[in-house]
């Protein structure tokens, strides 16, 4: 197997960012440095999708859109791709502003398990953005930890997990049940 190296001696540009084009991987910005993901495994997608429906109905009665995948510019040079963002948006552009995401959902991966839970809060905190909520794996189930920005970090709003319901007023209202997101259509 051969690996591609790319030749790039100085930081990284939005404009070279941008001109990368879609990729299998999840490409993202950060201070000039690229940071490259493999493509999520099909547990981890489904489960993005079933949020993303599940927060449909609710971010709509309240004006805002749900995007999967999409890039999330935190500031100048700083360009995630978070799982889910509810944004306040209309534009087409190439990203999401921050001061537009109302809600940040990261579900965590194995492969990244300390980025989803350490790094990308705190970046998401400081450009500002007032919630974010994590989804954590454990096999065969899902837990959602909600949690809202106090100052320069976040905290615990909610948590639901194996039978439970996750119910939230902020940053919209809406409510996740946890079955809802391990269920799969079997086929006869």
């Amino acid at each position: 197997m051969s690996v591609a190296m790319l030749e790039h001696p100085e930081p990284w540009s939005e404009d070279e960012y941008f001109a990368l084009g879609e990729t299998a991987s999840r490409i993202e910005l950060i201070d000039g440095s690229l940071w490259v993901s493999p493509a999520p495994s099909k547990r981890h997608q489904h489960i993005a999708f079933l949020l993303a429906k599940g927060l449909y109905d609710a971010a709509e009665r309240a004006g805002l859109l749900v995007l999967q995948d999409v890039n999330l510019r935190l500031a100048s040079g700083r360009i995630l791709q978070p799982d889910i963002v509810v944004a306040d948006t209309d534009d087409v552009g190439n990203a999401v502003e921050a001061a537009e995401a109302k809600l940040v959902v990261e579900v965590v991966s194995p492969s990244n398990a300390g980025t989803d839970r350490l790094l990308k809060p705190q970046l998401y905190a400081a450009a500002e953005i007032g919630w974010y909520l994590r989804v954590e794996q454990p096999q065969d189930s899902v837990e959602l930890h909600l949690e809202r920005l106090a100052g320069d970090h976040y905290i615990p709003a909610a948590v639901a997990s194996a039978g439970q319901a996750l119910m939230s007023e902020e940053p919209f209202p809406f409510e996740l049940e946890i079955a809802s997101l391990l269920h799969r259509r079997r086929r006869d």
